[in-house]
């Protein structure tokens, strides 16, 4: 059966989304709860999949990854064998970071994050341009960021 969300389970997912750091007690506090049903409902929410995982968001630009690039590829084929061993070859590229597929002028939408031009030119030259199956390959390059954020709003589902 279904784990079915409640407004507590979203505010602490919330709260989560802002600082997976925080500790139970803390969340229990803010939420006017004791920390063992606080404890019980996170477990509850990693068991169910509502939470895939902890991170810590690095700053790329401090680590020396300066450029992002979105990138639109189109393949040659449409079939689920070109699809399947597209995303399996992408996977396999750590300077990649997202990888979608959408609808529209592309197939597959990445987003990549490199030190630099010349890092990105060798990543084209030497990784993407040996995938036989692709079609077209467009790029944006990222000249500043307005937002960006991995926090989904949970407003609307409680």
């Amino acid at each position: 059966m279904p784990y079915n969300l409640d407004k507590i389970d979203t505010q602490i997912l919330g709260i989560l989304q802002k600082d997976s750091n925080r500790t139970t007690k803390s969340i229990a506090e803010e939420l006017g709860m004791t920390t063992s049903p606080i404890f019980e409902r996170i477990k509850k929410l990693e068991k169910e999949g509502y939470i895939k995982k902890y991170v810590a968001v690095l700053d790329n630009k401090k680590i020396g990854l300066k450029l992002t690039v979105f990138i639109g590829i189109t393949l040659q084929g449409h079939t689920r064998s070109y699809l399947e061993k597209f995303v399996k070859e992408i996977n396999n590229f750590p300077e990649i970071v997202e990888c979608h597929r959408v609808s529209g002028n592309f197939d597959y939408l990445l987003k990549l994050v490199v030190e630099d031009i010349e890092a990105y030119e060798r990543f084209i030259m030497s990784k993407l341009t040996l995938l036989s199956y692709l079609g077209n390959v467009q790029s944006l390059i990222t000249l500043s960021t307005g937002k960006e954020t991995n926090e989904i709003d949970l407003s609307g589902i409680m």
